[in-house]
């Protein structure tokens, strides 16, 4: 079958993996959001939004139920959503999110791999001043208008409208996210995802073999299992 069977082979255990890896993180979040405000979605609009998600990221219905009711068992561990920051090398400022079951092992892990790739873990607030905090909401572009639905959400926090391949990237600040999510849903707006996203305010500018050494860094965090999302202001 020679080199290009392996290379589709290789490929796909890397999609498997990475899905393996998502599946785990909306795991977990289901689990925070069952034990914070219940089972029901329809009670709880963290829950109904971490479901939201699970199914646009495809993950098995049968594998969203199991976790809602694992996550209703007292024997079910707690998961505590941690930030870590920091600088890597070259002067690259990092921001790691996490949720675990042990922040003893979490922070240990981070800070390695901040070590090892020659940078060094910070205090709370050392870098976040340098990202933006903004909630995305994402959905199918067909059958809107965008300059209309531009129009109308301006009063529910819009900041930008974005379109790419199909798709609506809706961008507000932190604290709109609720009335965003409530002004999408009046609209019969069936969104795929809605989160949180860090957007680094300046950029810096590295050369490809800085790069490489950052991006081997951002790899083997995002490889950890307590590891949720990984940002930069690497250019």
């Amino acid at each position: 079958m020679g080199r290009a069977f392996e290379f589709r082979k290789e490929r796909k255990f890397k999609r498997w993996d990475k899905m393996s890896k998502v599946f785990t993180r909306l795991g977990k979040e289901i689990v925070m959001a069952v034990k914070t405000g219940g089972p029901d979605p329809d009670s709880n609009p963290k829950l109904r939004t971490v479901i939201q998600n699970a199914k646009g990221a495809q993950m098995p219905k049968d594998r969203i139920e199991a976790a809602i009711k694992r996550a209703s068992s007292k024997d079910e561990k707690d998961y505590e959503e941690q930030v870590y920051e920091g600088y890597g090398p070259h002067g690259i400022a990092v921001i790691v999110e996490t949720s675990t079951d042990n922040i003893n092992r979490t922070v240990a892990n981070v800070r390695s791999y901040f070590s090892k790739a020659g940078g060094s873990l910070g205090t709370s607030g050392s870098v976040s001043f340098m990202f933006d905090r903004k909630a995305v909401f994402r959905f199918k572009e067909e059958g809107h208008d965008i300059e209309e639905l531009e129009l109308e959400l301006i009063d529910f926090g819009l900041v930008e409208i974005d379109e790419n391949e199909g798709e609506l990237f809706v961008y507000t600040e932190f604290e709109d996210f609720g009335s965003m999510q409530k002004a999408l849903e009046d609209r019969g707006i069936e969104v795929i995802s809605a989160d949180f996203q860090r957007f680094p305010t300046t950029l810096t500018e590295l050369n490809e073999e800085q790069e490489e050494i950052i991006n081997k860094m951002v790899e083997k965090m995002e490889e950890d299992d307590d590891v949720n999302q990984v940002y930069t202001n690497m250019a």
